[in-house]
Formats: C-alpha cells, structure tokens, sequence
C-alpha cells in the first residue's frame, strides 16, 4: 500500500464517520427551513419537478443515453484514475456554473428550464466517473450504483445514512439484484430528491435571489455530487481489495 492509498483510506473512515453521526441541530433546522422554502413554490412547480426527476430515473435505468463507449484500462492505478476524476468533476463543475449563470439571470422561466438540464449534468458526470473508476454503466446494476449515489448525497441526515446502509458491501449484492428496472423504487427516489435536494436550486424559482444563486450553486452541487461519487467507488474499490487479501490467506 502506497502513500495516497493510506491517504484514500483515511479520508473515506472519516467521511463514514461524519455520515453516521446523528443529526445536529443545525441539520434539523435546515430541514424545517427547507419545509418552509417549498411552501412557498407553487403546486405547479413541484408537479413540474417531479415529472423530469422520474424521466431521469427512466433515462438512467433504461436508456443509454449517457453510457460512454470505452472503459479506461484496468492496470491504471488509483493515483492516475482520481487525478482523472478530479479533472472531470472540475470540468462539469464550471460547466454547471455558466449554465446557471445565464438561466439564474433569466427569470423564473429559465430557472425551471434550468432544473432538468442541471440534473443532467450530473448524471453524466456520474456516468464517466463510474468509468473512470472501471465499472461499467451498460450494466444496469452499475446505473443503479449510481442513483444510489445521487440519492446518498442530496437526501436529508437520515436518508443519506439509509441509503449508505444499501450501498455497504454492493459487490456481494451484485449476485441478487435485479437485471432490469421493473423493480426499482422511483417514487422514494424522487420524493427524497423534491424535498432534501437542491435547496439553492429550489431558490434560484423565487422572485429577487434566484439570478444570485445560479452560478455558485450548480458549482458548489456538483462538486458534491462529485466527492460523494469518489467516496462511494472508494468503498467498492477497497472492499474488493480487502475480499482478495483474504481469500489469498
């Protein structure tokens, strides 16, 4: 084991450590503000958010519109892969940010044009980082992975660790999920998505603060998008690491 392996493993116990802590106080105050943000966006609004959060989860389960075609060798090692991933989340992060530059200017209108696009950003960044790390995302059960990471990072204290509980130990589970999306929970997904994520997205659609929020916002959500999807890989990585120690004792 190599200098940033034992940096990398560090850096994931403590990540753990922070997502199994109970809730804080302040964690609890941001969800009653949330509650409280959201009664202030129209019906109208929330049925049009709900709606593109379930055809993101039919695209990713069932389509392969954002499946890139080659997977990166498998003798690159992990310096080299994240230097790659760093890259990458670096890149959509700006990207983001000066497609919510010009909508947040836009109005309500192009905010809520906005929403959909954002959505997609990450979802194929996700995609190549997933690649990058060596997995393939043609497999369902590797798109799957990946809306799991969506839902860990933008759901609230306690759904973050519930989803973390059914991403431990996913190579062993690998074996017994399913191979196709008839059995796939959307309606959780998308319910924990409306209500815990993209908070400064919620607000970027309120009259006054939405042209400021823009740009800094999709930045700082997808960056992190981005550190969770590392963490997460990660965990995969070196739990397969630790399965091949053991079986060659």
């Amino acid at each position: 084991m190599n200098k940033y392996e034992e940096q990398v493993i560090y850096e994931l116990d403590f990540w753990k450590m922070e997502l199994k802590k109970k809730p804080s106080m302040l964690s609890n105050l941001t969800t009653k503000f949330q509650a409280k943000l959201n009664s202030y966006i129209p019906n109208k609004v929330h049925h049009a958010i709900t709606a593109t959060i379930k055809q993101m989860v039919k695209a990713v389960l069932l389509g392969s519109k954002y499946t890139t075609s080659t997977i990166p060798s498998q003798d690159l090692t992990l310096l080299h892969r994240e230097a790659l991933v760093k890259a990458k989340i670096d890149s959509y992060s700006k990207t983001g940010a000066a497609e919510g530059g010009v909508t947040g200017a836009g109005g309500f209108l192009m905010s809520m044009a906005d929403f959909p696009i954002l959505i997609g950003i990450k979802i194929k960044m996700l995609f190549e980082i997933a690649n990058l790390y060596g997995y393939d995302v043609k497999d369902y059960r590797e798109r799957l992975y990946i809306l799991h990471i969506f839902q860990l990072t933008f759901s609230s204290k306690l759904g973050a660790q519930n989803v973390f509980l059914q991403m431990e130990n996913w190579n062993k589970k690998l074996i017994i999920l399913p191979e196709n999306a008839d059995n796939f929970d959307w309606q959780t997904f998308q319910q924990e998505y409306r209500d815990y994520i993209d908070l400064a997205k919620m607000a970027q659609l309120l009259p006054v603060v939405g042209a400021a929020v823009g740009a800094i916002a999709n930045y700082q959500l997808i960056k992190k998008l981005g550190k969770t999807a590392m963490m997460a890989y990660r965990m995969r990585i070196l739990e397969s690491e630790s399965r091949e120690v053991r079986k060659s004792e």
